[in-house]
């Protein structure tokens, strides 16, 4: 009787995970340790899944525990790693566990790029690979019981978490065998099987009999809820798996009932309640006796059968002889008691014991995100200060080349380069003087084309991939089910757009420094040439050696050399501000933690000012200290001129120097400016790279969906038939009757399938009807002479033929028809056959005078207008 329901694994196609993980762990970590471990770890997940999916695997914990495993590992990454179509795009395919497919193509499956439907489908697997073990237990010793139990409750907590997220995991239609009512229907399944493996236990243990029948109520209950729900939904019954599952489900449902029936005759009579006991044996019997004429092929009840049928005739032979109590009817018996001692085993996180998280130093995504944001804010706050600094500078130094200082003071013999012009051409010479810049300006175009020419192509692929895909989309219309690509693509197009402004401003900022630098071209190369050659390019003029020692000139070189020292603070606070570094990946871990969700603008700026608090106030005192040298330093240099002799020839050579020290400010401008966009070309490239991987891998992703769509597209229209059915003729359509008959409101048990079973001989025809006028009439007639004819007896309006067959083989019992009584089965000896036409078993009807020793002849066919039947021929003994 204890044959269990076991569900069928789910079939995966093979998967590179490893390749796609470590691109992305490429991009988004540093070269490093921390990042080929992490690429280890990808390895490790890839040849996880194959152990798990890639082979047959065996009906053992070993091979539950390493699905298990892999489940627990798909949940670990699942914030780790950003798995979408558009960026870890993974596209897994797997095989509907039930549907059988057809002679023209593979059965119903699905591909999906989406980590939760590969949970999914793996979790199915987990549940479906319980069940089997489950099957398997030996349930004659306490071990195997328990093991059942613990199996069957898990299987069906597995397939209820299904039903509940299967929805929200994929965002579209699952397959029949994921989705909700297939995996609700396996949950009520596998509970009813652990309640019956509890009943077992107990009739084991020999509990009290009340105990047990509550036990068995309870499975009747629950295996009756499982069929009604695969009848009730539409989808199910297509599935040859469901089909050959309804009788078993009707069969334990009645079995159960029928324990429960049987326990709780024991308990009656125990309570002396004599009539209740034969009440509930037989509707026992009733049960037993339904499962044993439908459903036998499935389960095998002889057993239960007997033991009913013996309590049965004991029950009754003592009522009869001693008690007399009556037997109330089914309807007034009371309901008896339901014990439940099952329940779904939730899913709860890890499954298997012996899990290690392989990432486990990897930081969840919402973290990664957050750090990024914060590493942005700590960026932006870095440059606004570095770049106040800087503006400031410059500032200072157009201020100075604009009032010729410190060339101004230190120009005493009016015919010789002053020192800090000539320290300015030496640093510009070191740095390569105007053939660097000429360099770094011609390099400029070559990485712009090159960054344009990837962006490009990266667009360029998501345009043929899309034209393609709108090109099928109009073909195949409503059945080419997939994301279209123009939605799909929209955060690409956004990032490529957003690429795209950036060259745009690049290129904008590129012309304004060829300009400044074409502006202060003439200049810059006085500055590179020697000093023979620049003291006779600057005009000289009349000597102001009155001014050397004079209070205005000293107090100018105390305040240029106090506005040095600024300048050099600056540089070193810059250098400060950039080597600060915090990592906030803990920081977030523990907000994580704690509060399950992470608010990342009020944790940065919070530590962001903690930080960087005392450098901003640095940053703000130099400014302000600059601000007063420069105003002092402009007060000076006013008493300074008012003393200078004036002259044409003074004010030329004073204007020439001051070019020179405003030739010297850009030309290491321009250079910074240079190499800084040299620098942002160069990872612009990287970023554009990554950007057309990106492309690229999301693109030969659809390629494969695009092509398994196709193909599954192609199966289906394959099985699809060439024409419309032809209907069938009103004649065909209806019964023999005229027709059809109703269909029934309710549900019926699934019919009874005979398998290899022989061909069954025709129904015997029924013996001739002679009424008591023919026979009389035919006694007093004369040997020799006929009978005149006469019409036929017409039978009465609305009552049946009396001779008429029937259509069909009848089961037992048979029917009785007059002068013929029922067929009641009688012991014949081995190879007789009352069915035979005849000694050699010929088609037609065989001549009256062989026949087979012991059976009478069939009558003739009757001949037309004769009312009687032909009276066989019996030969003279």
């Amino acid at each position: 009787m204890t044959n269990f329901i076991s569900v069928q694994l789910k079939k995966a196609s093979e998967v590179d995970l490893a390749k796609p993980l470590c691109k992305f762990i490429q991009q988004s970590y540093p070269a490093g340790e921390a990042q080929a471990e992490h690429c280890r770890a990808a390895e490790e997940l890839g040849k996880l899944r194959r152990s798990a999916l890639g082979r047959p695997l065996d009906k053992h914990e070993s091979a539950l525990e390493t699905l298990l495993r892999y489940y627990d590992q798909l949940c670990s990454i699942e914030p780790k790693f950003p798995f979408s179509e558009n960026q870890v795009c993974v596209t897994f395919t797997w095989k509907d566990a039930f549907d059988k497919g057809s002679l023209f193509g593979g059965s119903a499956k699905l591909a999906l790029a989406s980590l939760g439907y590969e949970k999914t489908c793996v979790l199915f697997n987990c549940g479906a690979l319980a069940s089997q073990i489950a099957a398997e237990q030996n349930l004659d010793n306490d071990e195997g019981l328990k093991a059942a139990a613990k199996h069957y409750q898990f299987a069906s907590g597995a397939f209820q978490h299904i039903k509940d997220t299967v929805l929200s995991a994929l965002n579209r239609e699952p397959t029949v065998d994921i989705s909700p009512d297939t995996v609700g229907t396996l949950s009520l399944i596998m509970l009813a099987q652990a309640q019956e493996v509890f009943f077992l236990k107990a009739t084991r243990d020999k509990m009290k009999d009340a105990i047990i029948a509550k036990l068995a109520n309870q499975a009747a209950d629950y295996y009756g809820d499982a069929y009604k729900q695969c009848q009730y939904k539409d989808t199910l019954p297509k599935y040859f798996y469901f089909q050959e599952v309804f009788p078993v489900l009707a069969a334990k449902h009645c079995i159960m009932q029928a324990n429960a029936e049987y326990h709780q005759s024991i308990l009656a009579k125990q309570q002396k309640k004599f009539g209740e006991e034969i009440g509930r044996l037989q509707h026992a019997a009733d049960l037993v006796k339904t499962v044993s004429s439908r459903y036998d092929e499935y389960i095998n009840v002889k057993d239960l059968a007997e033991k009913i049928n013996r309590a049965l005739t004991a029950a009754k032979k003592d009522n009869d002889f001693i008690y007399h109590d009556r037997v109330p009817d089914l309807k007034d018996l009371d309901p008896i008691g339901k014990a439940s001692l099952v329940k779904s085993t939730p899913v709860v996180l890890p499954l298997s014991q012996k899990f290690t998280d392989l990432f486990e130093k990897m930081v969840p995504l919402q973290v990664q995100q957050s750090v990024s944001v914060y590493n942005q804010r700590r960026a932006d706050l870095v440059n606004r200060l570095i770049a106040q600094m800087r503006e400031a500078t410059n500032l200072a130094n157009g201020v100075l080349a604009s009032l010729n200082l410190p060339a101004a003071i230190e120009d005493v013999s009016g015919d010789t380069v002053p020192q800090s012009i000539l320290n300015k051409s030496k640093s510009v010479i070191e740095q390569g003087g105007i053939q660097t810049v000429d360099q770094l300006i011609k390099d400029l175009p070559e990485l712009l084309q090159r960054n344009k020419e990837i962006l490009d192509e990266s667009l360029r692929l998501l345009d043929e991939e899309e034209t393609t895909d709108n090109e099928l989309r109009t073909k195949f219309k409503e059945r080419w089910q997939r994301t279209p690509s123009n939605e799909l693509y929209k955060p690409l197009r956004s990032e490529g757009a957003n690429y795209h402004n950036i060259l745009n401003r690049a290129v904008q900022a590129d012309g304004q420094v060829k300009e400044r630098y074409q502006t202060h071209r003439d200049t810059i190369a006085l500055l590179c040439k020697p000093e023979s050659e620049l003291n006779a390019a600057i005009p000289s003029a009349n000597p102001a050696k009155t001014l050397q020692g004079s209070e205005v000139v000293n107090v100018l070189r105390t305040l240029l050399a106090n506005l040095d020292e600024v300048k050099k603070e600056r540089e070193q606070l810059e250098n400060d501000l950039k080597s600060v570094n915090f990592d906030m990946t803990s920081k977030f871990l523990t907000a994580l933690a704690q509060d399950g969700a992470i608010n990342e603008e009020a944790l940065s700026v919070t530590e962001l000012d903690r930080i960087y608090g005392s450098h901003k106030e640095k940053v703000q005192e130099s400014l302000k200290k600059q601000e007063e040298l420069l105003k002092n330093i402009q007060n000076a240099h006013q008493d300074f001129s008012k003393m200078k002799q004036s002259n044409n020839e003074s004010n030329l050579r004073e204007e020439v120097l001051k070019n020179l020290a405003v030739a010297n400010d850009n030309f290491v401008e321009l250079v910074a400016n240079l190499k800084e966009g040299t620098k942002f070309y160069n990872e612009l490239t990287e970023i554009l790279l990554k950007f057309q991987n990106k492309c690229s891998d999301i693109v030969f992703a659809r390629k494969t969906e695009r092509d398994e769509l196709l193909k599954d597209l192609q199966q289906s229209i394959a099985r699809e038939p060439s024409a419309p059915p032809i209907p069938l003729p009103t004649y065909q359509a209806t019964s023999a009757g005229g027709s059809k008959p109703a269909a029934s409101p309710t549900p019926t048990p699934a019919p009874r399938t005979m398998v290899g079973t022989k061909p069954q001989p025709p129904a015997r025809p029924p013996p001739p009807v002679i009424s008591a006028a023919s026979s009389s009439s035919s006694a007093s007639a004369p040997p020799g002479t006929a009978t005149a004819p006469a019409a036929a007896p017409t039978p009465a309006a609305g009552a049946p033929a009396a001779s008429t067959p029937p259509t069909q083989a009848q089961g037992p019992p048979y029917p009785t028809y007059p002068g013929y009584p029922g067929y009641c089965q009688m012991p014949v000896p081995m190879g007789y056959n009352p069915y035979m036409y005849g000694q050699y078993n010929l088609p037609y009807t065989p001549s009256p005078v062989f026949q087979n020793p012991g059976q009478a002849p069939y009558p003739p066919p009757q001949q037309p207008g004769y009312p009687f039947p032909q009276q066989p021929y019996y030969p003279q003994q």
